[in-house]
C-alpha cells in the first residue's frame, strides 16, 4: 500500500490504470473498492415522495391557518362595516331626549313620518303596546368613541 500525502489514516488507492491519492476509507459511507462491503442504492423516487408529501401537508396547514386568520378578518370587517351603517342611522334619527354613553335605546322607523327616531322604550315596554307607525329596526348602545353598536339586551 502506498500514501503519497502521508496521511495518517488513508491511503492511496487504484481506479483502473489512475492512482488516486488519499482516500480516507473509513470516513466514507460507501465502498471505496471491490473488495469492500455491499450498499444498497438510496431510493430517490421514494425518498422525493416523501419529501413532497410532507411539504404538501405542512404547506396545507399553514393555507389552513392563514383562511382561518382571513375568516376573523371577515367577521371582524362585517361587524365594523354593521357598527357603521347603525352608527350613520343613529345620527340621522330624531330624538328629545339626552342619551348616556353605556345606555340602551331603541332605533324604530316612523312609517308615517317617513324617519329614524331614537326612542327609550322596546316593543314590549309600552303598556298599551307600541305605536303602530313604529318598525323597530335595532336595540343600540352609545360607545365612549360617540359610535353605536347593535346590542341584545
Amino acid at each position: 500500500m502506498s500514501n503519497i500525502l502521508k496521511g495518517r489514516d488513508s491511503f492511496d488507492a487504484t481506479t483502473g490504470n489512475v492512482l488516486v491519492p488519499f482516500i480516507n476509507r473509513s470516513a466514507v459511507p460507501y465502498a471505496t473498492e471491490s473488495s469492500g462491503p455491499k450498499f444498497d442504492l438510496v431510493p430517490v423516487e421514494k425518498q422525493k415522495d416523501i419529501m413532497l408529501n410532507v411539504a404538501r401537508m405542512h404547506a396545507q396547514q399553514e393555507y389552513d391557518r392563514i383562511m382561518e386568520l382571513v375568516s376573523v378578518l371577515e367577521r371582524q370587517a362585517a361587524q365594523i362595516k354593521r357598527r357603521l351603517e347603525i352608527t350613520d342611522a343613529v345620527h340621522a334619527a330624531e330624538y328629545q331626549f339626552q342619551i348616556a354613553h353605556g345606555n340602551a335605546y331603541w332605533l324604530v322607523y316612523d312609517t308615517r313620518k317617513n324617519i329614524n327616531r331614537l326612542c327609550m322604550r322596546g316593543p314590549q315596554g309600552w303598556s298599551s303596546g307600541p305605536p303602530e307607525d313604529y318598525q323597530y329596526i335595532a336595540q343600540v348602545q352609545w360607545l365612549g368613541d360617540h359610535s353605536w353598536i347593535e346590542v341584545n339586551v
